[in-house]
């Protein structure tokens, strides 16, 4: 018997009757005897339509105190699939009960709209697996240090659910997205792409740097550094494909000593079209200045990508 993590996306989830079926495919997994949690994100769309709800009463706002509230507004579309999940479970004749991330709990920071999970209390949720409860628990939010609800931010809850992988040393974290694996490119865009069967921890974290949007780039770092064998598969398979067959599909994410890449050069290639370029000109050419320039961007929970330094004319960076 094995403890297995399942996550589903937005699509995924996206109506009663693709609900259902996640039930279905999870009621599987559990009859054949496997501890069976599952972090779903909200119904496709849902958070969008959270967020524009507040914008219409005011416009974006970078204080904490608005931040706080956002967060607390875009909890509650994980809080509603959790939920209908758990029903849907229940219908199937499967013991089950759903949790939000402050109910676990999952504890972060204190950064608002971006926070970074801290540890994972997982007491609770190994009672219910020895009882033979499927756990249901909200992916992409957590609780803060003065019990205020945070966010994990966009595709946070990848990284929910490769965190629970992680505290509860599960042997697998399966990713079921509207995809069927990870590909040597964007199909969209070049159709003779190929489904790549394996791939390491560092070639998946490097591809989704540079732009892959299969898996978010913080769920890839929590898998390697804790080891959690992840594998990307679709759930718009059928539900009742059998689970010898639906294991070993899609792409498994692993170490580099496992992985099997047909000794491949050129694993993939990424591209990103949401990055900024900013350029500061006569930037004096002392020390300090970088952490000057660079310390509030962290400060504020911003990635840089790449830093370029050039030497101008006048002597100045």
């Amino acid at each position: 018997m094995a403890l297995i993590v399942h996550k589903y996306g937005g699509t995924s989830m996206g109506s009663t009757e693709r609900i259902r079926n996640v039930a279905k495919r999870v009621a599987k997994w559990a009859r054949a005897g496997h501890q069976m949690v599952v972090v779903p994100s909200a119904m496709s769309g849902e958070t969008n339509r959270l967020l524009a709800l507040a914008k219409d009463l005011s416009p974006a706002s970078i204080t904490p105190e608005y931040q706080r509230e956002l967060d607390m507004i875009a909890s509650t579309g994980e809080q509603v699939s959790v939920g209908l999940l758990a029903i849907a479970l229940q219908a199937e004749g499967m013991p089950a009960v759903s949790y939000a991330g402050w109910q676990v709990p999952i504890a972060t920071d204190s950064a608002y709209t971006k926070a970074r999970i801290q540890s994972i209390d997982d007491q609770r949720v190994r009672a219910d697996l020895a009882a033979g409860k499927v756990v249901v628990i909200t992916g992409f939010q957590g609780v803060d240090g003065d019990n205020n609800i945070t966010t994990l931010g966009r595709g946070g809850s990848d990284t929910s659910a490769v965190a629970v992988a992680a505290a509860l040393k599960a042997d697998e974290c399966l990713i079921y997205t509207d995809v069927d694996g990870v590909y040597t490119t964007d199909p969209r865009i070049v159709p003779e792409a190929r489904r790549l069967h394996s791939i390491s921890f560092e070639e998946m974290l490097e591809m989704a740097s540079l732009g892959s949007k299969v898996l978010q780039i913080r769920s890839v770092e929590f898998a390697g550094k804790y080891r959690v064998p992840m594998r990307v598969l679709s759930s718009f398979t059928p539900w009742d494909i059998a689970i010898e067959e639906e294991a070993r599909s899609g792409t498994l994410i692993t170490f580099e000593e496992d992985a099997k890449m047909e000794q491949a050069v050129v694993s993939g290639i990424a591209f990103n079209r949401d990055e900024a370029k900013i350029s500061l000109l006569g930037v004096p050419d002392k020390p300090g200045i970088a952490y000057q320039i660079l310390g509030p961007v962290a400060d504020a929970n911003i990635d840089i990508d790449v830093i370029i330094q050039n030497v101008s004319h006048d002597g100045k960076t």
